[in-house]
């Protein structure tokens, strides 16, 4: 498995496990279950959730998931904006802890950026670190903007990651954000790196996959994984395209081929508003 460094120089997988949407279906858990624990077995042993995710419901499918393995596993979760607040951030860590049956997160990240001044939310992470029930902190859907503006708080550097919309047909974030981040040494955590299935389905995707022996989903995250400083967080509850989206991890993209899909699915040309799904 390929490892990414955080800045506080914990080494974590590349290539991780979203959640999005597990849990949602009673009848798929046990499904699920199994596919979130197959993924520790091949090393996506990052597994991101959040407590929008069902309102809990995929947090709790995560905990009983990693139930006995919970040293094999990095956990990251995030906090509704409402909620990223002196008062309510250690109500919502907490019930995400009991839904999760662990006792620290290793990564709570702001989802998004809310009402809640950024001084603030670095507050109260902060003092949940103190407690010992957070390990480290970052944020989601954050621009170059508010990222700048995050740098300038009190504690604001101590940030992790920035968890964003990053795939081949969504590359706006290379123009100022990634290049920021960079320079910083913050990896970018690439949700939806399948576009929700959609990415796949483009032509031009499934026709490279097939002429480089593998298929577009591999094609899509393994483009990922051949950029400095991302993780990508593919979700599926499915085992059999979680295994397909696995074995990118042994085709690994070299300087044609990217060369290639930069003339298929260009890299920007200017500056545009940070994209969200």
């Amino acid at each position: 498995m390929k490892k990414v460094t955080l800045p506080c120089g914990e080494l974590v997988a590349a290539l991780g496990q979203g959640t999005w949407r597990i849990g949602d279906d009673p009848t798929r858990r046990q499904e699920e279950i199994d596919c979130l624990r197959r993924g520790i077995d091949l090393g996506l042993t990052l597994i991101d959730t959040a407590e929008m995710y069902g309102e809990g419901l995929s947090e709790a499918l995560v905990g009983e998931a990693i139930e006995g393995r919970r040293d094999e596993v990095f956990i990251v979760s995030k906090v509704y904006p409402h909620n990223a607040s002196h008062r309510s951030m250690p109500v919502s860590c907490d019930n995400s802890l009991k839904r999760l049956r662990i006792d620290a997160i290793d990564l709570y990240l702001l989802h998004w950026q809310g009402d809640v001044p950024l001084a603030e939310t670095v507050e109260a992470f902060e003092a949940l670190k103190r407690a010992g029930k957070i390990r480290h902190w970052g944020v989601s859907n954050l621009d170059t903007a508010l990222m700048r503006e995050l740098n300038d708080v009190p504690g604001g550097a101590a940030v992790q990651t920035d968890q964003v919309l990053y795939n081949l047909g969504r590359r706006g974030v290379e123009w100022d954000l990634l290049p920021w981040l960079r320079e910083r040494h913050i990896p970018v955590m690439a949700y939806s790196p399948l576009e929700e299935g959609r990415l796949v389905q483009r032509r031009e995707l499934m026709d490279f996959a097939k002429r480089h022996g593998m298929t577009p989903s591999q094609v899509a995250i393994g483009w990922l994984l051949a950029q400095d400083g991302v993780i990508a967080i593919p979700k599926t509850g499915n085992r059999q395209r979680l295994e397909e989206n696995a074995l990118a991890l042994e085709h690994p993209l070299t300087t044609a081929p990217l060369r290639e899909l930069d003339a298929l699915f260009p890299p920007p040309r200017g500056p545009s508003p940070l994209e969200m799904i």
